[in-house]
């Protein structure tokens, strides 16, 4: 019988990958995943077979993926965290009695956390700002209350040709609950080559600096700069 991983292999390339998902790839006689997810990992891949799509390939690739694994040991592979904005529910959609086993990398907003400081350190929450797959209006309406709630927020995929003005229209909804002195940071490249960092105030914000490499966190009521570094404290007496 064979089996199917569906692998997050984090920010990209092999250094900030888990040692049970390079395992997996390792093991895996076959690999599939969007083209250049495949150019960050092909140390790995000498003598495996190579199913690969370019962008909204999705679909197309986890059904290939699962008709291979009959007799094969597969592996999907995305960026960040495969069940985060990534493969591992599209697989799990299709399948019918293939064995899968789900396989977590760092996602984007840990990734992007951890070359700031630690912004991350309370409630928090992802958004996507894609309308590909959410409607619009209800990505602000997440966005409205994640803001009313004082979550930290993580916005995935904030910028692209086809929709410049959906980044300023969102920050404009969380200024509405947040003081104008409250940290946003912009990580593009977060640990990998062309890492990018930008750290400054809901005030001060900058929004041409964003592109779809970039992720975007806003801090809470309570998040503060202090020597080049985001915060947002735990609540612990110091």
């Amino acid at each position: 019988m064979g089996k199917l991983y569906v692998i997050g292999i984090g920010p990209g390339g092999l250094k900030h990958m888990t040692i049970r998902a390079k395992e997996a790839i390792e093991e895996s006689n076959i690999v599939v995943g969007y083209n250049k997810y495949i150019d960050m990992i092909k140390p790995l891949l000498d003598g495996k077979e190579l199913f690969s799509t370019g962008m909204m390939g999705e679909e197309e690739r986890c059904k290939k993926a699962l008709e291979l694994c009959g007799d094969n040991i597969v592996s999907v592979v995305s960026t960040g965290d495969s069940g985060i904005y990534g493969m591992a529910g599209l697989i799990l959609q299709l399948r019918e009695d293939e064995e899968v086993e789900v396989i977590p990398g760092v996602t984007a907003s840990s990734a992007a956390a951890s070359v700031l400081g630690a912004p991350l350190m309370h409630d928090n929450c992802n958004i996507s700002l894609s309308d590909l797959m959410t409607p619009y209006e209800l990505i602000k309406k997440r966005v409205d209350l994640a803001a009313q709630g004082d979550f930290i927020i993580s916005l995935y995929n904030p910028k692209s040709k086809g929709r410049p003005n959906y980044l300023r229209e969102n920050i404009d909804i969380i200024r509405k609950h947040r003081a104008g002195t409250v940290p946003i940071a912009v990580v593009k490249n977060a640990l990998r080559d062309g890492q990018e960092v930008n750290i400054s105030t809901l005030d001060t914000f900058d929004e041409n600096i964003v592109d779809m490499m970039s992720i975007v966190i806003i801090g809470n009521s309570q998040s503060y700069i202090a020597d080049g570094k985001f915060i947002t404290p735990r609540g612990y007496k110091v």
